[in-house]
């Protein structure tokens, strides 16, 4: 047996636990995880190498009816993930039905590669309601293979990972074998402070920032960053920053203290808040911020 190489591309619909099972398949913390929809933006790729095989998971925006330009981004993503896979991981959960977002399961069921269904978070619900739930989808994805999980205990994952290898097509690896993604470390400072904003604040201002990392200065045993917090209205700028500015503290120390982790190193981290009003619809912003315009 030769050499296995693929891309196990993960969609479905916002807070299933797409980004869990990323980051319990790959091993490591890549993608950002909350409870809130739209937690991920971005296609974010995670790699795991073996003697004999590289799969390239990649991670995906939630399904979503596009408001604004920065939706219609996230949605390429969702869209490439579907046309590039070599094998289609499709997840669900307990709560959603089987006829949710017809039109992508449609393009699931017609698409030519082999497609995996995980039914997540079955530690929330009873085996009478999973059993229900898995003969909906064996009905109506009839082709695919389908898995009951619990991503946040890591339960039945390890037979998925069995069964992508053997479903993997032999080809060379698609990245040097000591790579864990396709994503630079600038990123992951920006979605880890990002991820701190989801958690501690609440109704639009979360999903009306976006953070970029104008400095990145890295040395033996200190990293310095200097970030920017985008947001879209001068009343957020004020929320993000908080009561004599103890609010946008919280958020440093607590992003600080991942980025140490992260790293292993110590971190000096600056943080700036700055209104962009129209950031969300702007090509050229989108763009500068990594997002795919064309």
């Amino acid at each position: 047996m030769g050499h296995k190489s693929g891309f196990v591309n993960i969609i479905g619909n916002p807070n299933v636990g797409k980004s869990t099972i990323m980051n319990v398949l790959v091993g490591e913390r890549l993608s950002i995880i909350t409870s809130k929809m739209q937690t991920t933006r971005h296609r974010i790729k995670g790699i795991v190498n073996g003697e004999d095989f590289q799969i390239v998971y990649s991670d995906t925006p939630g399904i979503l009816k596009p408001q604004y330009k920065l939706q219609e981004s996230m949605m390429k993503f969702v869209d490439t993930a579907l046309t590039d896979a070599d094998i289609l991981l499709y997840v669900t959960d307990v709560v959603e039905q089987a006829d949710k977002n017809e039109g992508y399961i449609e393009k699931i069921q017609s698409s030519e590669v082999p497609v995996i269904i995980l039914i997540n978070k079955i530690d929330l619900s009873t085996q009478e309601k999973v059993t229900e739930l898995y003969n909906q989808w064996k009905k109506r994805v009839p082709r695919a293979d389908i898995y009951v999980v619990s991503a946040t205990n890591n339960f039945n994952v390890a037979p998925i990972f069995d069964h992508i290898l053997e479903l993997l097509p032999e080809g060379p690896p698609y990245f040097p074998k000591d790579e864990l993604t396709d994503r630079n470390e600038r990123f992951f400072v920006s979605e880890i402070i990002r991820e701190k904003i989801l958690l501690n604040y609440q109704k639009e201002v979360p999903y009306s920032v976006e953070v970029e990392v104008e400095e990145f200065k890295e040395s033996d045993k200190i990293l310095e960053l200097g970030c920017v917090i985008y947001v879209a209205r001068d009343s957020q700028k004020g929320i993000i920053i908080g009561h004599q500015g103890k609010a946008l503290k919280k958020i440093g120390t607590e992003a600080r203290l991942d980025l140490e982790e992260f790293f292993q190193k110590k971190v000096f981290l600056r943080i700036y808040v700055k209104v962009n009003k129209d950031w969300r619809n702007s090509d050229q912003t989108l763009e500068n911020f990594g997002y795919d315009m064309q």
